[in-house]
């Protein structure tokens, strides 16, 4: 009979478990891969991206609407309290660009190992190659789990087994289903922060180069507020890079809808048309014999201003002057808004996040408890609450998994 069951060893299955055994509890952590943290292991490219700078408020904005629900999650644990405790199990941490906090190796093995070490001081049992089935209830209260291998008892659980993306890493999204069959509403579900594929191609000729500042936007009347800034970087596909991975949330139930999404992408850092008829201008006065290619490579890469001139029919060793009204008007336009669309993506598969989950309402903010399910808690992805790039995901995954093992 255990104190507490934890049901998926990721970022927030693991803070619960330890967390809950420094209380003296009796604690199983259950993971379905053979080790545990798998997803944690790959995360920002392998180099672990835990946390970032922002003050609570501003981080719980970047979640959208939903955000506030994290606020007693993170008053327990902030991001300073996620430093000093990586600090205590061996994990130092550093800040070079002053917002993102990695650990100082820039391995997540780092991470893991330690996390795993902790686990096992503190005499934490760890159930892998096992995957939990359902939840047993007693008068509508948890009292253990079903696996494969039969029932284990336990007075708390606490689900994190994520959401559905990189099902390779273990999220294929048990932990909804389960919750699903308690009662919970599961709110729908998309992939997010991923690469985005796009009808054009163009980009492909590209793929050595990264936009900084770009900005993109939905070109859909009804959607066309919904826009980002970040670096692009373009594929063989279509887009990725931070702006792209952060836009994906927006764009993927679109796709849904439409079949394809229309977008408008700015990649001279913000200039409007008035602003660059002036650089023309500008450029041309200054050195009148250059080629408008010349003028370009002062606002793009290279492979991108040829193939912008490409999509304007303009030949590149043309003068900015000599060039016709309709092509230049066509080339200011592609120069401010750039358009691309998005015709489709890779779905789970990639997507480092999900969007959508559980239902916030079914649960208690102050305690990560289910409302309709007692001594049955949740953490992490599994929950309807995502944040962009930049370690958002994993602070949430943290603050939520140690609220859980906190409070039992």
């Amino acid at each position: 009979m255990y104190d507490l069951i934890v049901a998926g060893a990721g970022a927030a299955g693991m803070t619960a478990a330890i967390v809950a055994a420094k209380k003296n509890k009796k604690v199983l952590l259950i993971e379905k891969l053979p080790s545990p943290g798998a997803k944690l292991k790959a995360t920002g490219g392998g180099k672990c991206n835990l946390t970032n700078t922002l003050d609570s408020d501003t981080f719980m904005a970047s979640f959208g609407r939903n955000g506030k629900f994290m606020s007693e999650a993170l008053k327990r644990f902030t991001n300073n309290d996620l430093i000093e405790f990586f600090k205590s199990i061996g994990v130092k941490t550093k800040c070079s660009d002053g917002f993102r906090v990695f650990p100082d190796t820039h391995n997540s093995s780092t991470v893991l190992n330690a996390l795993i070490k902790e686990l096992e001081r503190l005499n934490v049992q760890i159930l892998t190659s096992t995957k939990v089935e359902n939840i047993l209830l007693d008068n509508n209260k948890a009292v253990g789990i079903k696996t494969a291998q039969g029932e284990i008892k336990g007075s708390n659980i606490i689900l994190s087994t994520g959401g559905l993306g990189y099902p390779k890493l273990g999220t294929t999204g048990e932990g909804l289903d389960i919750s699903k069959n308690l009662g919970h509403k599961i709110t729908p579900t998309y992939p997010a922060m991923m690469p985005l594929n796009t009808k054009e191609t163009w980009q492909e000729n590209c793929t050595a180069d990264t936009i900084p500042k770009a900005t993109i936007k939905i070109d859909i009347k009804k959607h066309s507020k919904q826009k980002m800034q970040g670096d692009l970087i373009f594929t063989k596909k279509g887009l990725r890079g931070p702006v792209i991975l952060d836009f994906a949330k927006t764009v993927t139930p679109l796709i849904e809808k439409y079949g394809e999404v229309p977008v408008l992408i700015n990649m001279t850092k913000g200039m409007n048309q008035d602003d660059i008829i002036r650089f023309f201008k500008e450029k041309h006065s200054i050195n009148p014999n250059n080629t408008v290619l010349d003028h370009l490579e002062n606002l793009l890469p290279l492979s991108v201003a040829k193939e912008i001139l490409k999509l304007c029919n303009i030949n590149e060793t043309e003068k900015y002057n000599t060039i016709k009204g309709s092509a230049k008007e066509k080339l200011v336009n592609t120069l401010a808004w750039t358009p691309f669309t998005i015709n489709g993506h890779d779905g789970f598969d990639k997507a480092m996040i999900t969007s959508g989950g559980v239902s916030l309402k079914q649960i208690d903010p102050n305690t990560m408890k289910s409302k309709i399910i007692d001594n049955l808690y949740f953490a992490g992805e599994i929950v309807d609450l995502d944040g962009p790039c930049g370690g958002y995901n994993l602070q949430w995954s943290f603050s939520s998994g140690n609220l859980a093992g906190e409070l039992l």
